[in-house]
């Protein structure tokens, strides 16, 4: 009782107003003492002794993980059959947007010949009026039918892979353990909590985000799920603004309910809880297990997996699980003794109840301020990947920008030595031509006074021809004594 009880104070103090309240602590026995009791008789053996119906939680063990960031795709993906269940979910707080027309993209897994996880990150819409579908999980036969997250345009609606529709199953990489096959009902899901036992599903409905399972217990057995009511839907109508609502079976949706029995979770505590259903203040509620998400090592995106087109993958980083006190040992819930109907049960006293109580809220403080060190932490590093990511961004701009400077300067500088190849080619040109004219006056000049040469000794000739003859004519008849 006492375990049971401290247990279900700390859980109320991790969710907050997001989980149901514990029940209230048993009230004093005001009753009168009970009379003097009757000379004890044997009491009837017990042929079945009482025994724990519940499952043992054990904290996971340090997991691989692989981290990257991803370019979305601009249109759905085709699906991908997968042998294996997503690992758990892992915690991954985000920074605050860069803008209003931003989407939270990424903080899933996907497949890539292992589950990868998609780190997240604020991004603009491709296009206007571009939004952004989730991944989509469905459990089938032994197998899991993947579609991993992508923009749409503003008429574009996810269509599921049709049942029975012909997959070939994923190939896995080579040496790499894949995990076990999911465990839980047929049909979309999204992965189980942080910390949970591996294989394990929680059915939600389609355009569920993952992360809406990141602040839930983790599961050790079936029976969570999520569960959206018709009054947390909101019609909403929006011009010229984007904004990031959820669409979960073609409805905007503002909230989700995680609902679980105690038999399913590592606390041992019933479940109904309301978390956001938009992914990034989902992402953002703190965990009962943190099992933080490690930042890429890498800040370049890589492609969509596309069968047949290897990926190359960075190795991967050991991920470690923070646990709270009260589930960092396997345990289960404790057997309830057979209580004789002449032995009244014990209460405990007012005074050993509030020092139960006063452990509780400082095993609860203590954890929530471990946990606020964390969450720092890990915001810090995603500040930094994001600055990182900025940086890298800035340079790849600065180095386009540099080449395209280059690339015009190039161009200005042939596009100048083509114009100065033409107008010293003009030049040649109109010189020879000037050349050409001054050869033709000289042969025109040439021929010309070759002409008036010629004239010349033809008068030459004819001015002699006619002295011979006034002198022939003299000397036949010579003049008169």
């Amino acid at each position: 009782m006492k375990l049971r009880f401290i247990s279900s104070l700390l859980v109320a103090a991790l969710y907050g107003c997001n989980s149901s309240a514990p029940p209230p602590p048993p009230a004093a026995d005001q009753t009168a003492p009970p009379a003097a009791p009757a000379p004890e008789q044997a009491a009837p053996a017990d042929n079945n002794p009482p025994q724990s119906s519940e499952t043992a939680y054990a904290p996971p063990e340090p997991q691989p993980v692989v981290s990257v960031y991803q370019d979305p795709p601009t249109s759905q993906p085709p699906p991908v059959e997968v042998a294996s269940a997503p690992p758990p979910m892992l915690v991954e707080p985000p920074p605050p947007p860069p803008g209003p027309q931003y989407a939270w993209t990424g903080g899933y897994w996907a497949w890539y010949g292992r589950w990868v996880w998609i780190n997240g990150r604020w991004l603009p819409p491709p296009q206007p009026d571009y939004h952004w579908f989730p991944p989509y999980y469905d459990h089938r036969g032994d197998h899991v039918v993947f579609v991993g997250g992508f923009w749409g345009g503003p008429h574009v609606s996810f269509i599921a892979p049709a049942i029975g529709a012909a997959l070939v199953l994923a190939a896995v990489l080579p040496g790499v353990f894949a995990g076990p096959p999911p465990r839980g009902p047929e049909g979309v899901f999204v992965p189980a909590p942080p910390g949970s036992m591996p294989g394990f599903i929680i059915p939600a409905p389609m355009g569920t985000p993952p992360a809406v399972v990141t602040g839930a217990p983790p599961v050790i057995n079936e029976g969570m799920r999520v569960n959206v009511s018709n009054t947390n839907i909101t019609n909403t109508t929006v011009n010229n603004t984007v904004i990031n609502n959820t669409v979960i079976n073609n409805r905007v949706v503002n909230n989700v309910t995680i609902v679980a029995p105690a038999s399913a979770t590592a606390s041992h505590q019933e479940v109904n809880s309301t978390v956001p259903a938009q992914a990034h203040l989902a992402a953002a509620l703190p965990p009962v297990v943190r099992v933080a998400a490690p930042a890429p090592a890498s800040s370049k995106p890589i492609a969509p997996y596309s069968p047949g087109h290897e990926v190359a993958l960075p190795p991967p980083q050991t991920v470690h699980a923070v646990v709270p006190a009260e589930l960092s040992r396997p345990q289960t819930a404790p057997a309830r003794e057979a209580v004789r109907p002449s032995e009244p049960q014990q209460r405990p006293a007012p005074a050993a109840r509030e020092e139960e109580a006063v452990e509780a809220k400082r095993k609860a403080a203590s954890a929530e301020t471990e946990m606020n060190k964390n969450a720092a932490s890990e915001a810090g590093a995603s500040k930094r990947a994001a600055e990182a990511n900025a940086a890298d961004e800035a340079k790849r701009k600065a180095a386009e920008s540099s080449a395209e400077r280059t690339r015009q300067e190039a161009a200005a500088r042939e596009a100048a030595a083509k114009e100065a190849a033409a107008k010293e080619s003009a030049a040649k040109a109109a010189g020879a031509k000037q050349a050409a004219t001054q050869a033709a006056a000289k042969e025109a000049a040439a021929k010309e006074a070759a002409a008036k040469e010629a004239e010349a000794k033809k008068k030459a000739a004819e001015a002699a021809a006619a002295k011979k003859k006034a002198e022939e004519q003299r000397k036949e008849h010579p003049p008169a004594q």
